[in-house]
């Protein structure tokens, strides 16, 4: 079990820690973004997540130049990625509205420069995206910190997985099954992973990071036992840009938010019980009924 510095809990016996993750898809308008955290935080979400790059650090030299059809117009590579880019003032202002309607929000740094751009905000943790899995320079400078550090384990071998572990340390680290595919196909999901990494890691916080279409089977890894969940977020699957087609849109997400609750009320403790709402039909379809039942419980 991790404890954040707002007082959640993810992983033992607390509810399902769910992420919203906001990214790129407000692209690069502030109140796109805002529009995207007060739906979260309507639908009940415990968070919202943003990236954070220096694009002259994280885009190839053979990219910076390409050509490519933006909201913007036909631009360079290297001139979308900043367009889509948040700078203090923005985060400044997330920072703000974030606390006001009382919901987290963290970011996937994607550079070392990007970690100490975002020291500059008290969030209550950090992501490591999957494309950063092999990057242990990266992961250690997020966890140097201080803070939690959630990692996710998509276009990953076994092997990466153990490496990355091993590089970082698994004190104060929280691990995300995923798969990297925009969107994932069913069968790429390999749901079952989610209790295999808790065989692998049994005193780690394992979680599901999804870029599937639909709801139902990020709902299905609570019930393997995911501690935290995350989905892609957007106002509209339709609007331009990467991600926005395996997202989740704000009607989605109060549903997805719903059947997650509904399936931890549901799980129970596993003991057979006999309850107290069973009765009328207990004697009235018993033909046999015995005098004593030790283990009646309220319902």
């Amino acid at each position: 079990m991790i404890k954040l510095s707002t007082g959640t809990q993810i992983g033992g016996n607390a509810p399902a820690y769910i992420i919203a993750e906001i990214g790129i898809n407000h692209n690069g308008s502030l109140e796109i973004a805002k529009r995207l955290i007060k739906e979260a935080a309507d639908a009940g979400c415990n968070a919202v997540k943003f990236q954070k790059r220096t694009p002259e650090l994280c885009v190839p030299l053979d990219q910076r130049n390409k050509k490519r059809d933006t909201p913007w117009g036909r631009i360079t590579y290297m001139e979308y990625r900043y367009k889509v880019e948040f700078g203090y003032d923005e985060f400044a202002e997330i920072d703000r509205y974030c606390q006001e309607l009382g919901i987290d929000w963290f970011a996937s740094c994607w550079d070392e420069t990007a970690v100490e751009f975002m020291e500059q905000f008290n969030t209550p943790l950090y992501k490591a995206a999957s494309a950063s899995l092999t990057d242990h320079s990266l992961l250690r400078a997020m966890k140097a910190t201080g803070k939690p550090l959630m990692v996710s384990t998509g276009m990953s071998t076994m092997n990466e997985i153990f490496d990355a572990a091993e590089a970082i340390g698994l004190d104060n680290v929280l691990i995300a099954h995923s798969t990297s595919a925009y969107p994932c196909p069913l069968n790429e999901l390999n749901l079952r992973m989610v209790k295999t990494l808790k065989e692998w890691f049994p005193n780690t916080p394992i979680g599901y990071s999804g870029h599937e279409t639909g709801l139902a089977t990020t709902v299905a890894t609570v019930a393997l036992g995911a501690c935290f969940v995350e989905r892609h977020f957007t106002l509209d699957r339709a609007m331009w840009g990467s991600d926005q087609a395996a997202s989740v849109e704000p009607t989605g997400m109060h549903r997805l938010v719903k059947d997650i609750r509904a399936i931890e009320e549901a799980m129970g403790d596993g003991i057979k019980k006999l309850y107290e709402s069973e009765l009328g039909s207990r004697q009235k379809l018993r033909r046999v009924v015995p005098e004593f039942a030790p283990n009646l419980v309220s319902a």
